[in-house]
């Protein structure tokens, strides 16, 4: 039987501008088992950002329980969430979030370093020529390619071999055939690491690989 990674009950996000509260997300409810491929679509303002930032505790939310990986991270403060995302989570972003100073080797050793790993350099070179870049391992980020910045943020996603791995519009910085090719990798790295997959995307391509869509509406599961 499937064990379930990522609960949310009853979970609602509210800002205050002011005087007003502006609901973002109302009454989410969902289950994702461990080992699942999940995509999160809607179009633009739908909540589907926010939702994220609440699935990987890198936001609070207004009301409801979450449970990531058996741990609810409601009330939990930060030193403390962080802590959850180093232990349990994996992340690919947009525009590929490479610390600039540090070479493409070096960016994907930062999580085994949060963690103290051990054998961590060996660890990157394999991950960086599973992605077909070991060549590249001593180049800084303003030396490569869109494509090759993604393929280095795939390889530090699953550095820290996550239990879930969040992906927010992994490919929406790059042409149709860096794309496929970015895509082939992110699952294929998932399968062989047996992670739990999340994609936000708008790109019903995208999603229609994952095993189940949750589509976003107006701050509502549609």
């Amino acid at each position: 039987m499937a064990s379930t990674i990522l609960q949310f009950n009853q979970v609602s996000k509210n800002y205050n501008l002011g005087n007003t509260i502006i609901p973002i997300l109302k009454n989410i409810n969902f289950e994702i088992n461990a080992g699942d491929t999940v995509s999160i679509v809607g179009p633009s303002g739908s909540g589907k950002t926010t939702l994220l930032g609440l699935c990987a505790g890198l936001d609070q939310s207004s009301e409801g329980t979450i449970i990531l990986n058996g741990i609810k991270l409601n009330g939990l403060h930060e030193d403390q969430l962080a802590q959850v995302r180093n232990e349990h989570v994996g992340f690919v972003f947009q525009n590929f979030q490479l610390l600039p100073t540090l070479t493409a080797l070096e960016n994907v050793m930062v999580p085994m370093e949060l963690r103290g790993m051990r054998n961590m350099k060996d660890k990157a070179i394999t991950l960086l020529d599973r992605v077909g870049l070991s060549t590249r391992a001593d180049h800084y980020p303003s030396q490569l390619s869109g494509g090759e910045q993604q393929r280095v943020s795939l390889a530090r996603a699953f550095a820290n071999s996550p239990k879930i791995l969040f992906a927010d519009e992994p490919t929406g910085n790059l042409d149709a055939e860096t794309s496929r090719i970015v895509e082939e990798m992110l699952f294929e790295l998932n399968r062989e690491s047996g992670t739990t997959l999340v994609v936000v995307t708008h790109d019903m391509e995208l999603a229609a690989k994952t095993q189940r869509i949750i589509p976003i509406k107006g701050g509502t599961i549609a």
